[in-house]
């Protein structure tokens, strides 16, 4: 392991609500849903109609650009309804689970070792598993006909809130391992595995060097970004393509071949100020809201976010949870004025310019709300963005550059390497109150669309 990768720029937001290292398993649930909507880009292609009945990791739909693509029921049951939007947009597809218990489509237990790379594949996309592997640039789904130049898995998360990762991999060491080997497969030996202060429960050094490249991040937010991390490891050149892949999402590839079946529940933490013992639950993907948050919840108005509170989306109790979510968050609606503002001392105000006495108590931890104390100004330059992005990267110069659409200027500084998650703090601390995160995305999807 080599030496330590520091980063000064960034910032931690602590926030109350942490979630417990304690595990519990969440209640039953009526319904669940599949969103094609959570794949950006994708043409779904359905496989199954209601009233069919279904056994867990069989395909419900493919993508119609890519039919090899395809995404598997996580339980078994019957197709109740299929949910659409405008021009018939497919937006779920409800599920009725069986009362006792999954019955799974059954694969031949194997060795990833002892498999080429396209028998790999070949699995992956056969079981529905391969939408777990994204890649940078664009955050999409990977495309199976490539090579990435490495893939790259983050064991640690900075955002607020964020769940215990080391703690999470701990549940399942053996299978995290397993889903490791598979995308060292993959990577043709190039996997980069980033690890923060402390190392997973249940694993040692030794155990994640035998599998890939080990790279340790100390700093705070966003040092735990996946991006981040490919940016000092292996900056991303235009023509470029490297993948990812959740912790978690690699759990579940693990068991696909130790235990030759898709299963797909995870650990969601349930976190926030507004939450009554916050701790983690074992779901199934795509369980209902509700089953979560029923009876767990104070205040009197409250925002579910499916995420943390810098990149998640709001959310409410008849929603599913969404195929990357991994925690969900609930804070208080900042809907009340504040008498005075900013000329009172704010004491229980988070300041990250020295605005208010909270900086005197740097441990303390906050129950912010989603208030954002001002609209949206004239773009200006104050450094700001400069101070909490640890990438060597000119965020304003970035910003203006989409803005006027040049896509030249774009691609010199840096588009190709950043996603939405990487400017959250950005926006965090705007005194304009941009929304950068939106204009990355736009930018994003300028230069997919004519680069």
């Amino acid at each position: 392991m080599g030496k330590a990768i520091t980063l000064r720029k960034g910032f931690d937001i602590k926030l109350e609500g942490v979630a417990a290292r304690s595990l519990a398993d969440a209640p039953a649930t009526d319904l669940v849903a599949v969103k094609p909507p959570d794949f950006p880009d994708l043409i779904p292609k359905l496989l199954v109609a209601p009233g069919d009945e279904l056994r867990a990791g069989q395909s419900l739909f493919f993508d119609k650009n890519q039919p090899d693509l395809r995404f598997a029921s996580p339980v078994s049951g019957e197709v109740v309804e299929v949910v659409r939007g405008e021009k018939r947009k497919i937006l779920e597809i409800r599920i009725l689970p069986d009362k006792t218990g999954n019955r799974y489509v059954d694969y031949p237990i194997a060795d990833p070792a002892r498999l080429s790379r396209e028998a790999i594949i070949e699995r992956l996309l056969e079981s529905g598993c391969w939408p777990y592997i994204r890649q940078r640039p664009f955050s999409l789904i990977a495309s199976p006909s490539e090579t990435p130049g490495g893939i790259f898995v983050s064991c640690f998360d900075t955002a607020p809130l964020a769940p215990d990762l080391g703690y999470l991999i701990g549940l399942e060491p053996e299978n995290f391992k397993t889903g490791l080997l598979v995308l060292n497969q993959l990577s043709n030996n190039h996997l980069h595995i980033g690890l923060g202060r402390t190392l997973p429960d249940g694993l040692t050094v030794a155990d994640l060097e035998a599998l890939g490249s080990v790279h340790v991040f100390e700093g705070p937010h966003p040092a735990g970004n996946v991006g981040v991390q490919i940016h000092h490891i292996r900056p991303i050149q235009k023509g470029d393509v490297v993948w990812f892949v959740h912790p978690q999402d690699v759990v579940i590839i693990g068991r696909l071949f130790r235990e030759g079946r898709y299963r797909a529940d995870r650990v969601v933490a349930l976190t926030g100020s507004c939450v009554d013992a916050p701790q983690y639950y074992r779901v199934s993907a795509g369980q209902s809201v509700r089953s979560l948050t029923d009876g767990r919840m104070k205040g009197p108005a409250v925002r579910i976010i499916q995420g943390n509170v810098l990149t998640g989306k709001t959310t409410s109790a008849p929603d599913f949870l969404s195929f990357y979510t991994n925690q969900l968050t609930v804070i208080p609606e900042g809907k009340e004025p504040e008498f005075l503002g900013w000329l009172l001392p704010g004491l229980e105000k988070l300041s990250v310019s020295r605005t208010f006495l909270s900086w005197l108590a740097p441990k303390r931890s906050y129950a912010l709300n989603t208030n954002t104390h001002g609209e949206e100004r004239a773009f200006v330059m104050t450094g700001q963005y400069d101070r909490v992005l640890p990438m060597n990267i000119l965020p304003v110069y970035l910003l203006k550059a989409i803005l006027a659409k040049d896509l030249e200027r774009m691609e010199q500084l840096g588009i190709y390497e950043v996603a939405e998650e990487d400017f959250a703090l950005c926006e965090f601390v705007c005194t304009s109150k941009i929304e950068v995160q939106r204009i990355i995305a736009e930018g994003l999807a300028y230069a997919r669309r004519e680069g």
